[in-house]
This record gives structure tokens, C-alpha cells and sequence, in this order.
């Protein structure tokens, strides 16, 4: 059984501070070394974690207390960590920002769960001794989080480093582990959601070795190395759970379900956590691509996660075969789980710009893009009534995070007539129209609300269970 599991958790003070880069950075600069980097990322978030999970060339998994909780946090990080040297966690927000005054679910609550060094980046455009307070105010306001050392960045030249690092070696008492400069070149470029996804980017293989370069040059590499491994000799309380160790990436032998998942460049947004679930019930996981097939393969259910059809609105509307498919499918009770993007396509239409875009039809309301977010954050979900994939009362944690709203909330006076109806009352959230969500028709059930599959096991049961049922109907 394996004891140690060196680990470093990048935080910042706030959003956009470089923590991204500097995890990059390190991933892909120990990568290069040879050495095996198992990333994770803190926080609801699919755009970081893939980036982080291409400079690892491995899967990227999530670390959030509030969707998954403790006991089940650690044995992901456990099993998920396998013969990696190292693990580089990258926080979310600032260290200590969370849901309340308290910090509850913060990276800070989290570094002190995993029993994890803190290594802090710090903006320091325009400021120098301040830059110390600032530190000195970080250790002292919970003093449980170990903050080792500060990264600093955005550095104006050889003064200015001078004098921050002085000052924080002095007062703080932690190293400065590395300055980064300001850099000319925007590598990471940004769009409404936070970073255009590496699945868009039109060069992510010389951003991440950009980023390396960055770590090679202005890093003390070793040092960091040395409080990640000096980090797993700290126990880490796993034996919390007497269940056996699995392997989460082992799928389960001679699958008895075929389970599609539309994964392009329209719909992008899964955790690899609820892949490994589905495949330990006994699922067969087959990638589709709305963008692309002309019809859906031979399948017993089908999962849509959330991503960008109003940068692919096009193409999706112009693929009518796929479209028609999906909806005869449906007709003949194929279950469908839909989250956000996938809500959005399983509508009537999306409409930029005041041009309407067809979608597949099967719930006939429109959407449209707004320049402001309709919801961001997590979210409480209380099941109202039964569902294909949940029982009535079930409560389930997630999040929500769109721009796109139903423009068309009159079409619900048709929902009746049509059997649509809303699985899900938000306890807290805003959901589809008027504080519901959970669209069901049939065996469809579309929704605003990402969940997890380690913090929401109803779902990975609902959706072997739907699967295998829709199959055995079908002999």
C-alpha cells in the first residue's frame, strides 16, 4: 500500500493572479525531467483542469469540498494519485475565499484537509513593501494553512524584486521560491467563461512549453520539489474508509450497457470522475460527435455534457441528420442526461445575435447569449418530483456557470400538453426559468446543474439503471 504522496497546492489571492501558469509551468518543467505529475484542481472548473491535464499528459481531477466532501475527497486523491512522484493541486479564487464570512469550502480548507503546502503567487504590479503586509496578513489570518513560500509575479525589474523578496524573507520568514516578469505576449488568452479552452486554442502545445520556460527560468525548482516530497511524509488520515483500494481507471469487465457521450468541440465539459463511475456500473463509454456523425450509433443511453454550442451554433444547426436522430431516439424512450450546453442543444433554438439557430427540438424553448452571467456558483438542487435518473426528495450539490437564458418562458403554458415537466425546485441557484430546473420528457432529463459523480452517486446509479432497462426493452 503506498504511504507517501508528495503534493504542493497553487493559490493565489485572487482569480487571475497567475495561478494557472505557475501550475502549468511546474507540470510540464518536472514532466521534462522525466518525472510523473498527477494534477488536480480545486474548485467546479473543466476550462483549467484541461489544461492542466494536457501539461500532465494524464487526466485531471477535481478536489471541490463542497460537491464531493472530505472522506471521499481523500480517497479520490488516493486512488487517482497511483505512481505519480508528485501532485500538483492548483487552487481556485483567493486562498481563502469561499461560500461565507467563514471560507467554508476555500482552497485554504481544502490545504488544510490534505495536509498540503501552500505556494503562494502573488500580483505585484504596482506595489513593493506592501507586498510583505499582504503576505504577513495571509499567515496570520489562519494560521493552521502552511504557506511555505511566495512566487512573485508581474515583476517590473530588478528593484522591484529586490525590495518585495527583502521584505517578505524578512517579515514573513518563508523564501521567495521565484519572480516572474511582466510578459509581453498575452499566451492565455481569456473569453467569457475564463480561459478559451485548450480544445480551441490554436496552440496549445507551445503555450504549455512557453509556460515551462517561464518555470526553467525564473523558478527555483528544486527547492519547490523539496517541499512537495518533504509534504508526503505528512499522514494524510486515509484510513478512514475500510473499503478496498480500486483502480478508478480499470473499467469494470465484459460492460453490460453501451453508454454515448457527446464529446467535441461544442460539448467539452465532463469530470473524468463521472466517466470512471459510469464504466465501474458496467458502462461501455462511446464518444459521439454532434458536429460530425450523421446519426447516433447503437446505444442504451446517452450522456451531453455542457461546453460552447453558441461557438459551434453553426455547425450544430447544419447537422440536421444528427439532430433528427437524436429526436426519434428520444421518441422511443432513449435516456438522455443533459447539463447546461446540453440543455442548450436539446432546446428548440439558440439565438445570437438575433439569428436563430436550430437545435434539436426536444423541449420548445429558445436561448440566448447575454453578455453578463445569468448564474455562477454553486448550487443545491431538491428533487420535486420523480425523475428517470433521481427519487423524489433526493438533494443534490452542484453548480451552475452560463451566460444563456430561456428567452421564450411563455412556452411553458405547452409544457403539460407535450408531458415536460421540471424534476428539480433550486434551494439555491437559479435553474431554467422561475427557480426550477431539471427539464424531464420521457427519459430525458436536461439541467442546468453540473454535478459530480463522487458527491452525487444517485446519478451514476440512475444511469446504469435507465440504460440497462431501455436495453432489456429493446430485445
Amino acid at each position: 500500500m503506498k504511504h507517501r504522496y508528495p503534493r504542493v497546492i497553487i493559490a493565489g489571492l485572487r482569480g487571475g493572479s497567475g495561478k494557472t501558469t505557475l501550475s502549468l509551468g511546474l507540470i510540464r518543467a518536472w514532466k521534462g525531467k522525466g518525472l510523473s505529475i498527477v494534477p488536480y484542481k480545486k474548485g467546479p472548473d473543466y476550462i483549467d483542469a484541461g489544461w492542466l491535464s494536457s501539461a500532465a499528459g494524464g487526466n485531471c481531477y477535481n478536489l471541490d469540498p463542497f460537491m464531493i466532501g472530505k472522506e471521499k475527497i481523500l480517497r479520490s486523491f488516493k486512488e487517482h494519485f497511483r505512481d505519480a512522484d508528485c501532485a500538483v493541486i492548483e487552487g481556485n479564487r483567493g486562498l481563502y475565499d469561499g461560500m461565507d464570512a467563514k471560507g467554508t469550502y476555500s482552497t485554504a480548507e481544502l490545504a488544510k484537509m490534505l495536509k498540503c503546502p501552500v505556494v503562494l503567487i502573488l500580483d505585484c504590479t504596482k506595489v513593493t513593501r506592501t507586498a510583505g503586509a499582504i503576505v504577513l496578513g495571509t499567515q496570520k489570518f489562519d494560521k493552521r494553512v502552511n504557506i511555505v513560500g511566495v512566487v512573485l509575479n508581474q515583476i517590473a525589474g530588478a528593484r522591484h524584486e529586490r525590495i518585495i523578496r527583502e521584505t517578505i524573507e524578512r517579515y514573513c520568514r518563508i523564501p521567495v521560491l521565484g519572480a516572474i516578469p511582466k510578459l509581453k505576449k498575452e499566451f492565455l488568452s481569456e473569453r467569457h467563461m475564463g480561459l478559451t479552452p485548450f480544445q480551441e486554442h490554436p496552440e496549445v502545445e507551445k503555450t504549455i512549453s512557453f509556460c515551462a520556460e517561464i518555470a526553467e527560468k525564473y523558478l527555483d525548482l528544486d527547492r519547490i520539489w523539496k517541499i512537495a516530497q518533504k509534504a508526503g511524509d505528512r499522514d494524510l488520515g486515509l484510513g478512514i474508509s475500510k473499503q478496498p483500494e480500486t483502480n478508478p481507471q480499470s473499467p469494470t469487465p465484459n460492460p453490460t450497457v453501451k453508454i454515448g457521450i457527446i464529446r467535441d468541440s461544442a460539448f467539452q465539459f465532463y469530470y473524468p470522475e463521472n466517466f470512471e463511475e459510469l464504466e465501474r456500473k458496467g458502462a461501455e463509454l462511446i464518444e459521439i460527435s454532434a458536429l460530425k456523425e450523421k446519426k447516433l450509433p447503437d446505444i442504451d443511453a446517452l450522456y451531453i455534457g455542457g461546453g460552447f454550442p453558441e461557438t459551434n451554433a453553426i455547425a450544430l444547426a447544419k447537422n440536421k441528420a444528427f439532430r433528427k436522430s437524436l429526436m426519434a431516439e428520444v421518441e422511443k424512450g432513449l435516456p438522455v442526461y443533459a447539463e447546461c450546453g446540453g440543455l442548450m442543444y436539446l432546446g428548440e433554438a439558440l439565438v445570437l445575435e438575433g439569428k436563430a439557430y436550430p437545435m434539436a427540438g426536444i423541449f420548445p424553448i429558445r436561448f440566448s447569449l447575454e453578455k453578463k452571467p445569468q448564474a455562477h456558483g454553486y448550487s443545491i438542487v431538491e428533487v420535486a418530483s420523480n425523475s428517470p435518473y433521481y427519487k423524489k426528495g433526493d438533494v443534490i450539490k452542484g453548480h451552475e456557470f452560463h451566460y444563456s437564458r430561456v428567452i421564450n418562458p411563455g412556452a411553458e403554458k405547452d409544457f403539460k400538453k407535450r408531458n415536460i415537466r421540471f424534476a428539480f425546485k433550486m434551494k439555491r441557484g437559479e435553474g431554467i426559468i422561475n427557480g426550477r430546473d431539471g427539464l424531464c420528457y420521457k427519459n430525458v432529463l436536461a439541467t442546468y446543474t453540473h454535478i459530480h459523480a463522487l458527491g452525487t452517486p444517485e446519478w451514476t446509479e440512475g444511469m446504469a439503471r435507465k440504460a440497462l432497462e431501455y436495453k432489456k426493452e429493446r430485445r
